[in-house]
């Protein structure tokens, strides 16, 4: 037996993925009702949340040891 709450995920991710095509195939039909032209907006490639650290080399020279 599987429980209904661990089968919620398996219905919802599919459903709101399809959120915004939905949402801008109504947008369509709206404007389509005014005579106006419905473009959708450009999307942003998504941001990489990883910053690299910054490049931190010591390039002072060091005097050899004296023996």
């Amino acid at each position: 037996m599987v429980c209904i709450a661990c089968l919620l995920p398996l219905f919802l991710v599919p459903i709101v993925n399809l959120l915004p095509v939905l949402f801008y195939f109504l947008m369509g039909k709206i404007y389509a009702l005014f005579g106006w032209e419905y473009r959708k907006p450009e999307r942003t490639p998504p941001a990489c949340p990883y910053k690299a650290p910054t490049s931190t080399i010591n390039t002072t020279k060091v005097s050899p040891l004296l023996l």
